[in-house]
């Protein structure tokens, strides 16, 4: 059996954030939540809550927990299993943000402006208990008019004000020109036996967008938050393309009557311009695919150099501590920094940043290999 801390029935030095309806979006076959989300009207704009399951507070430095997981690095996802980072005690109980049970947390204020920009952030740690389980599509029909007995008390207070936010935040991706790439998630069916019976397009709809919306800048404020206290970061970064790879695939694409502008530093914006050309030709998904392997690897580094794709100079992983070691070191960090109780970040650590980055780059990097080749056969 696992020996976990009790987690304190009062909040503690924990901020009470039970009464705040935060709810889980996740697809119809998630068996861990770990990320919850609320949306308010300000005046000035809005204030956003990210809670993200307090994995930080179960799993800490040196233990045997910390050691396995390390070694893994990242949970990988097959079509019929996953291989996780953490034992399930943890990823599909404790800190699972189940419907209505107590749940600790470490949980993002952000406030915006009717533009879409982060104002100001305040880091806590939490106790909160989800309001609901919901699904995808289930808020995707409510929004559009659907609503079933869970979401109808949900539309006014919880369900609106989270698509009026995610309309801000998408203005405000578009305008800084984040890429915009056209690559249909293939999903494999399984059933309950272990067989694959097919495989579909996985959907993409406006409620997938949004939670994605709210963890980038979940993740944009934990890394502000680590500058402004001059602590350590593992931040997510990503290199321009290379002018070899962009070469390539001029070529390439002037046979569709596409070009790419030489001899000048490319931004996202310029490659967007091309894919929303190539959209209004059958070639759309094959131009994409092109594009994309003209991109560097994404990978974890203590020093930043910005995120290339996403179009944005400050950028950690925050909101999946059960799936990605890096972003336990982003909690570690900002337990540290913000003197917000156990199970901060250690000296050791600290020391030994690069190495862990480069080591987590790796695991990642063999995962999605593992994950791919899966997926092809």
């Amino acid at each position: 059996g696992l020996k976990v801390p009790p987690l304190e029935s009062k909040a503690g030095k924990r901020e009470d954030l039970r009464k705040i309806p935060l709810v889980t979006i996740d697809g119809a076959d998630a068996r861990d939540f770990d990320d919850a989300v609320f949306a308010e009207k300000t005046d000035e704009g809005f204030h956003l809550i990210v809670a993200i399951a307090d994995v930080s507070y179960y799993v800490r430095p040196k233990s045997a927990l910390d050691h396995e997981a390390y070694r893994r690095g990242n949970s990988t996802y097959f079509p019929d299993r996953v291989v996780p980072m953490l034992p399930e005690a943890l990823s599909n109980d404790l800190c699972s943000l189940r419907p209505h049970e107590d749940r600790a947390c470490m949980a993002f204020h952000l406030w915006i402006d009717e533009q879409g920009e982060l104002k100001k952030h305040k880091i806590v740690r939490g106790l909160m208990r989800s309001h609901a389980r919901l699904i995808y599509e289930q808020v995707q029909a409510a929004k559009d008019g659907l609503v079933d007995e869970m979401t109808a008390p949900l539309m006014q207070d919880v369900i609106a004000p989270l698509y009026e936010a995610y309309a801000v935040l998408d203005k405000a991706r578009q305008k800084r020109g984040a890429l915009d790439l056209d690559l249909p998630e293939r999903q494999i069916m399984v059933d309950d036996k272990g067989k694959m019976t097919g495989v579909q397009k996985r959907a993409r709809l406006d409620a997938h967008k949004m939670i994605e919306e709210f963890m980038i800048l979940a993740n944009v404020a934990a890394a502000q938050a680590l500058e402004a206290k001059q602590a350590p970061c593992v931040y997510r970064i990503h290199d321009r393309p290379s002018n070899d790879k962009l070469d390539a695939a001029r070529e390439f694409v002037e046979a569709f009557g596409l070009n790419i502008p030489k001899g000048q530093v490319m931004r996202p914006a310029q490659i967007n311009q091309l894919l929303d050309k190539a959209a209004q030709t059958e070639y759309s998904q094959l131009i994409s695919t092109v594009i994309l392997r003209t991109q560097s690897q994404a990978i974890y580094h203590p020093e930043n150099i910005g995120h290339f794709g996403l179009a944005l100079r400050k950028y950690a992983h925050f909101t999946s501590p059960i799936r990605r070691y890096a972003d336990l070191l982003v909690h570690r960090s900002l337990i540290r920094a913000y003197g917000l109780g156990e199970g901060g970040l250690s000296e050791e650590e600290k020391v030994t940043l690069t190495e862990k980055a480069e080591h987590i780059s790796q695991t990642e990097r063999t995962s999605a290999e593992a994950e791919r080749s899966a997926v092809d056969r």
